[in-house]
């Protein structure tokens, strides 16, 4: 019987992509039989910046509807959203009672994001702690993270264990996965920066839902080299980005394409088998919200009973009456 209790999440501030789906999606459909795993769409955090209600009710759904589509097994891996569950901002607030500010400013996405000025919602401090709440809320031992969430992770062990030596034995110490190198998708409009959802432009991004005729066009304009030679070099990472998404879409390692024409026709070929399948399953499924809808309410009270007593016992260790 599966005991590793797993906590991926996606936040719905833009339309999932390919770097999400052999990052992120693709690992937490693999362990579905290994581990207890939840599937979280983060709305909450979604309300860090300057947003549009109905974009993220909006993005949201689509969300739900896409991880259903990609075989997320809604029976095995409770899909929920984080809004629906209310012990995620109860506990959210005790573990501010724990946390300093400065650990909060310190958080390298705060940082930047408020480094251009105007207006900081609180929220945009605070959302750390919450990340925190999140995965203690469930007893999670393992949490899929990338480079620049490493800190965020830090920062909830940090929280536990302070709370667990003040109060008592209270939370279990989460982990971090590192998803696989050879899933890490860069832009292909700037290979130097990752594949992202809210990405100005969006030039170098291919959606899960994006049709082949767009895929085609992203992929041809991809950026590559001066060099000739069609190879993974540091000095070409254009190329090795192209050859990486080759090999996680078809799950061998290719052989040298002969140019960067061929290199791409054969990178666009693999992409849109990949994601054909997950376009037509989701097609099918945005006719019926109302089964969406009836899944996420389902995740929610699966996972609330675990959510309750977490609640419950941090409650009576910090000082409250339950």
């Amino acid at each position: 019987m599966a005991t590793t209790r797993r906590l991926t999440g996606f936040k719905p501030t833009g339309h999932l992509h390919l770097g999400n789906l052999l990052g992120a999606l693709r690992p937490l459909i693999a362990a579905q039989n290994d581990t207890v795993s939840i599937a979280m769409i983060a709305d909450l955090h979604a309300m860090t910046m300057d947003h549009d209600p109905a974009e993220i009710r909006a993005l949201a759904m689509e969300q739900a509807t896409v991880l259903l589509a990609a075989g997320v097994d809604p029976a095995r891996t409770p899909i929920i959203l984080q809004s629906h569950v209310s012990e995620h901002t109860e506990l959210h607030y005790l573990l501010e009672c724990v946390t300093g500010f400065g650990e909060a400013s310190r958080m390298i996405q705060f940082k930047e994001k408020s480094a251009g000025g105007g207006p900081v919602r609180l929220s945009l401090l605070t959302y750390p702690v919450l990340m925190a709440a999140d995965i203690l809320l469930y007893d999670i031992d393992q949490v899929p993270v990338g480079e620049d969430q490493n800190q965020h992770l830090e920062l909830t062990r940090t929280i536990a264990t302070r709370f667990n030596a003040r109060y008592g034995e209270t939370f279990r110490l989460p982990g971090g996965v590192r998803p696989d190198a050879a899933a890490r998708v860069m832009d292909l409009a700037d290979p130097a920066t990752k594949m992202g959802k809210s990405t100005a432009a969006g030039a170098g991004r291919i959606g899960l839902l994006d049709p082949p005729d767009v895929i085609r066009r992203t992929v041809a304009r991809a950026v590559t080299d001066e060099f000739a030679r069609v190879r993974r070099h540091p000095e070409q990472p254009g190329v090795t980005n192209l050859l990486n998404i080759l090999a996680a879409c078809t799950g061998r390692e290719p052989a040298d394409p002969v140019s960067y024409g061929a290199l791409k026709r054969e990178v666009t070929d693999a992409v849109e088998a990949l994601l054909a399948p997950i376009r037509a399953r989701h097609a099918e499924l945005v006719k019926d919200p109302a089964h969406v809808r009836e899944i996420l309410a389902a995740g929610a009270a699966q996972v609330r009973p675990t959510a309750t007593a977490t609640v419950r016992r941090t409650r009576a260790a910090i000082g409250l009456l339950n």
